[in-house]
C-alpha cells in the first residue's frame, strides 16, 4: 500500500513538472507556446517578448495587441532587413494562418516592451496578455531566459 502511493505521489509531481516545464496556453483555436523573454542589463529601459503560436482552426487570426504592468508601454514590431539595413518597425498586428503558426523571435516579429518598471532578470516571470482578432485575451506568464537565449532552444515544433 505505502509503495503504491509512493509511485501515485510520485506520478504526481512528474505531471506537475511537466506541466511547468511545457508553459504553454490555449485561447479558442490558438496554441501559445512558452512565451519567454530575454534578460536585460541593469538601467535597461526595453526589452523583448517571444513566443510561438499555433493556429488548428479553419480561419486565420491576428495578435493584434498586449499589454503588460511589466512596461509602460508593449507593442507589436517587426524586425526586417531592408537594403543591407536591418530596421525595426511598429506593426498594427501578426497574421497567424489557418492551420499555420507565426513565431514571434528575435530579429523578426517580436513584443517591444518601452519603459520597463523593473530590469528583466533571468527566472522571473511576469504577465502579458495577448489580444487576438478572433481568439479573444489570454492572459500568459513570460519566462526570463538568459540574455543571450536564442528561439530554436525555446520552441521544439
Amino acid at each position: 500500500m505505502k509503495s503504491i502511493r509512493m509511485l501515485c505521489g510520485g506520478l504526481v509531481m512528474a505531471a506537475l513538472s511537466l506541466s511547468a516545464q511545457a508553459h504553454e496556453y490555449k485561447a479558442g483555436e490558438l496554441f501559445i507556446h512558452h512565451p519567454w523573454a530575454r534578460a536585460t542589463p541593469p538601467g535597461a529601459q526595453s526589452g523583448g517578448v517571444f513566443l510561438l503560436v499555433k493556429n488548428s482552426g479553419d480561419k486565420a487570426d491576428e495578435l493584434i495587441g498586449v499589454e503588460t504592468a511589466a512596461a509602460g508601454t508593449a507593442e507589436l514590431h517587426q524586425m526586417k532587413l531592408e537594403n543591407g539595413v536591418m530596421k525595426m518597425n511598429a506593426v498594427t498586428s501578426v497574421e497567424i494562418p489557418a492551420k499555420g503558426e507565426a513565431e514571434l523571435k528575435p530579429g523578426g516579429y517580436h513584443v517591444m516592451l518601452f519603459k520597463l518598471v523593473a530590469p528583466l532578470k533571468e527566472g522571473d516571470k511576469f504577465p502579458l496578455t495577448l489580444k487576438f482578432k478572433r481568439g479573444g485575451s489570454v492572459k500568459v506568464d513570460i519566462k526570463v531566459e538568459a540574455m543571450g537565449a536564442k528561439a530554436e532552444a525555446m520552441h521544439v515544433h
